[in-house]
Order: C-alpha cells, then structure tokens, then sequence
C-alpha cells in the first residue's frame, strides 16, 4: 500500500488566495478538485438523499442533469434540491426524442456566436430529424432532416466531443419479404458530422455484397467496425473509405440534385443523401474472432481484449499485443468463481493503460508492462485487489448425524454471487476526483442492501463509504452515478417503472451544531481557527468550498 498523507486544505486555499497558481488556470482547477476530494472522503462528511422521483419513461443523467420524458424535461440536480430548467412541449410519439448526446465545449474552433460556447444536448427524433437543444433552456437551436429512406435510431461519438455517428436500425425486410427469400442489399446506414459547427461528412452505406452478414456496425475514433453472427470482428479505416468511395461531396444547407431530385442538403423532405456507397472490398486493417464479439483495444502500448470464440471459454479473457496478436505474459486471465452471472473486464478509463477485472467478490486492477530484459514483450501484472467484505460461512462442510447415529459429511458450495453475501454489482471511475467507485449489495432478510465505496485509484485504499438507504433489489435494472459531490441512482422495476434517487454531499448536522455552539462561545477569533484546520478538522468549511468547485465545463 502507498502513503495515504492527507493534504492541508487550509495551505492550498492559503496558496491559491496568494495568486500561486494565477498563470495556469489548469493547476486552479486540480487544486479545488483535491480540495473538494479532502472534503468528499473525510470521515465527517455525509451523503444524503434530497429527492426522490418515480416516472413511467426511462430517467438519464447526464453532467448534472436528469433528462425525464424522453429528454422532454430537464431538472438540474447541481442546486441543494433539484430543480427544473425546462419542460419542452408536449409532442406525439413519432417526434419524441430516441437518442441524445451531451456536447459541452468546441475542441480548437472559434464559433460565430457567445452562445455556441454553451453546453447543447445533439437529440435525435423518432421522425428522422436531428436537433441541437439548449442543455439550460430547452431552445431549438439546429436542426437538420436526416433522411426518409430508413430509419435512424441511435447516437454515439466517433470522436468524444468532436464527431457524432448516427447509425440506423438494420433493415431486415418485411416479413413477405423474408418469407419469399429477397435479400435486402443495404443492412445499416451510418450518417458521420462534425458537431458544432454542424457540418456533414457522408452517409455510409453497409451492404450485403461488400461485407456479407453482417449483424452490427459502428464507427470509432476513425474506425469502422462491422460484426458477424460467427464472432468476426473487422476493423476499417474510415478515412481511406471515405476517400475512396464517396461520391459527392455534400454541404449542409446548400441546394443539390440526386437521382433526379432536387433539394436543400438536410432539409425535408430532401434530406440527406447517401453520398458513400462502396463498391469494392476496402482494406482491411484488423481481424479477430471472440465470443460474442466482445473486443477492446487500450494500454500502453496498445493492446487488445477477447474472449476465444467457444461457449465453454466464457469468463477466460486473452489480452494481445495489437502490432502482432502475441499473448502477454500472464495475459490469460481467469478469475476462479462460481456464480450466475460472470464477470467482466475493460481497460481502465484513466489513460494510464491499466485494465480492471470485475468479479462477484473481488475487483482486481491489472497493469501492463515491460518483460525485464525484454522490451518487447509485455507482461500482466496484479496493481491492487480490492475484496468484499465477508465472512466465511459456517455451515460449510458441517458434519450431519443421521437416525441411527452415522455420522455424514456434507460438502457444499455457495455461489460467489449468493445475495446473502456481499457482491459487487457496479464499478465506476470518478475522474476528476480520481476515484474508483463501486457498489457492494447484500440480502438482508427479504430485502438487499447496498453502500457506495470510494477507494483511491492509485492504491486501491477504502476511503469512504456511503449507504443507500433504499432497498436494492437484484432483479432490477440499476445505474449508479458519482459525479463530484452528488450520487445519483436509477432504478428500473418491473412494469416500466423507472426511479431516481439523488444524494448530496452534506456536513454531519451533529458536528456542525458542536462547531457553531464553539464559535459563539469563543468569539471571532476562535472562528477563525475552525476555519484553518485540516479536512479531518470538521465539516465547518464545507459552506465556503462548496461553490468554488461547481461543475463549469468540460472535465
């Protein structure tokens, strides 16, 4: 374990007043971030519930804000109680909003407008058009018609912040169709921008001809990924494509003919057209097969996860060098338990190319370096292991005496994952406080309780940690977020009936009576020195902190 010295709060804010840090806005912000950490993790800190909310449609979060009704209505969970910022109008269900991503700041570009420079919610509709929204107000502030020839539904970042993917859903035909054997050429579409300004790079096309059955496809950092039924997995550049095979170039807002039809470039009813066809077989950049099609890429240098293509390989994860698909030493990882649902792994969200394995009962965080004496290769190695809490079960392995007096040993086994046993359901990364966070649930008698863990990213150091007061059931549907100084849990229960509970940083209401009952006693000057103490010192400088560390921007 590594040095666990907490830092003087009372220096940094000291330091900060004195303008040490003024020519480097960035050391500002780190600063208040570990300020805001010392207050997060102290032992007299507190995380209540301030609000619960139930709704018939899905709740998302998203930097601060619950989306309810579809994206509809937005409520800021950044005040001491949530409030609402907008209500759109009411709409019908073939204009509700199906996707929608936050995009928060331009990435080296100088808009036209002061407004650009303000947060916007990227929404995609159930009639094909796609909106840029006001993230405070709810105004319209874009909008461009996508398409009438299929029907697109999902939205993610090729490139966080900079690119947007709108990808349709698979066009398997009607069911006469199906029925008489007519294969339908084009399986998905992929409509590519540039967010803010909003400009169009194409739309591609996915066909049977060129990439055979395809069953998903997506774009990545500037990579194609198409995937088979078979567990194929194949990696394109979408550049090279691009360039290759587009067929016009096409510029939003500006008149153009297509196939006998003229129109305005994302406006209805011309829309866009499908401006990237590929009519050859592009080169092919990479190629793996795993179960599933579970593939990442990640580590330093990069490295690639799978699992090999057999059923009774599932839970063993292979990690490979992506220059020559050599195994890593100690690369096969296999977390020996028994339970109902299997376990997980991902590169770790950090950047600093670890890995983090996720079992029922354990969580153990890889790290990947050189062989000694061997810098090409490169070796698995364990960084920290952090474990449930639990207690060995005593009626293990009991000896059990029969009617006639025979003595029988019994043995069995519980599962790694049985609800009478601390579990570990979810695990997340805070990264501007650099925090794992993971959530541990235990049945206790017919309900489940679950607590929220914070431990240092660095050495995996249990320091804090936070009861839910609700009741968790494993049968549902659960997102937890920790986002700064508030936890946000989502519920789905049966029916469609989906709740949210927030929970905010607060000082310990017994030890903040105590201080304020020390400072009318003592007078100003024994004020002030309540003000100078160390995080471990009390709450009492919660107050004064809270606002300077407001979330304002990117992360």
């Amino acid at each position: 374990m590594g040095p666990t010295r907490k830092p003087n709060v009372c220096r940094q804010l000291s330091r900060r007043a004195l303008g040490f840090f003024s020519r480097d806005a960035g050391v500002v912000q780190r600063t208040n971030l570990g300020i805001l950490r010392a207050l997060v993790c102290q032992e007299s800190t507190k995380f209540k519930n301030v609000w619960t909310t139930h709704s018939k449609s899905p709740i998302a979060y998203e930097r601060g804000r619950i989306y309810f009704d579809n994206y509809r209505c937005c409520v800021s969970s950044i005040a001491s109680e949530p409030r609402k910022l907008y209500e759109m109008p009411k709409c019908s269900k073939s204009e509700k909003i199906e996707d929608a991503l936050l995009w928060e700041c331009p990435v080296g570009e100088i808009l036209p407008n002061p407004s650009d420079y303000k947060s916007s919610l990227i929404a995609l509709t159930a009639h094909n058009w796609l909106f840029r929204i006001s993230a405070t107000t709810g105004k319209v502030l874009e909008k461009i018609y996508l398409a009438s020839y299929c029907k697109f539904r999902y939205l993610s970042w090729d490139t966080p912040q900079e690119v947007i993917a709108v990808k349709s859903a698979q066009n398997k035909g009607s069911v006469l169709a199906r029925q008489a054997g007519i294969q339908q050429p084009v399986l998905l579409y992929l409509a590519v921008f540039h967010v803010l300004p909003f400009s169009l790079i194409g739309i591609l096309e996915i066909n049977k001809k060129i990439f055979g059955n395809v069953t998903d496809a997506t774009l990545s950092h500037g990579i194609l990924i198409v995937m088979y039924s078979s567990g194929l997995v194949r990696l394109y550049s979408f550049q090279a494509i691009t360039e290759q095979f587009m067929q016009q170039k096409l510029d939003l807002g500006c008149a153009c003919r297509w196939g006998g039809t003229a129109g305005t470039v994302g406006e209805a009813p011309f829309g866009i057209p499908c401006n990237i066809k590929i009519t050859d077989t592009p080169p092919l950049l990479f190629e793996v097969s795993s179960l599933e099609n579970a593939f990442q890429i990640g580590g330093h240098p990069w490295h690639y996860i799978i699992t090999p293509n057999k059923k009774k390989q599932k839970g063993v994860f292979h990690i490979c060098a992506l220059k020559d698909n050599s195994l890593a030493k100690n690369g096969i990882q296999e977390m020996e338990c028994c339970s109902l649902e299997s376990d997980w792994i991902y590169f770790h969200p950090d950047a600093s190319g670890r890995i983090i394995h996720v079992g029922p009962n354990q969580v153990k965080v890889l790290k990947l370096n050189e062989v000694e004496n061997n810098s090409a290769q490169h070796q698995i190695s364990e960084d920290f292991v952090i474990l449930a809490n639990r207690e060995k079960n005593k009626n293990e392995n009991l000896p059990i005496v029969t009617a006639s007096g025979r003595v029988v040993k019994k043995n069995f086994n519980l599962l790694d994952d049985d609800p009478e046993q601390e579990t570990f359901k979810i695990v997340d990364y805070e990264d501007e406080l650099d925090l794992l966070s993971v959530v541990a649930v235990t049945q206790i008698d017919a309900e489940g309780k679950a607590h929220l863990d914070f431990h240092c990213n660095e050495y995996g150091t249990l320091l804090k940690s936070i009861p839910l007061v609700e009741s968790w059931d494993v049968t549902y549907s659960h997102e937890v977020y920790f986002d700064r100084d508030l936890v946000l849990h989502i519920e789905q229960k049966p029916s469609r009936v989906f709740s949210c509970y927030v929970y905010q940083m607060v000082c310990d209401p017994a030890d903040e009576e105590t201080t304020n009952r020390s400072c009318e006693k003592d007078g100003p000057e024994q004020e002030l020195s309540i003000y100078m103490r160390t995080p471990s010192g009390g709450p009492e400088t919660v107050p004064s902190l809270h606002p300077i560390t407001r979330k304002t921007g990117n992360r």
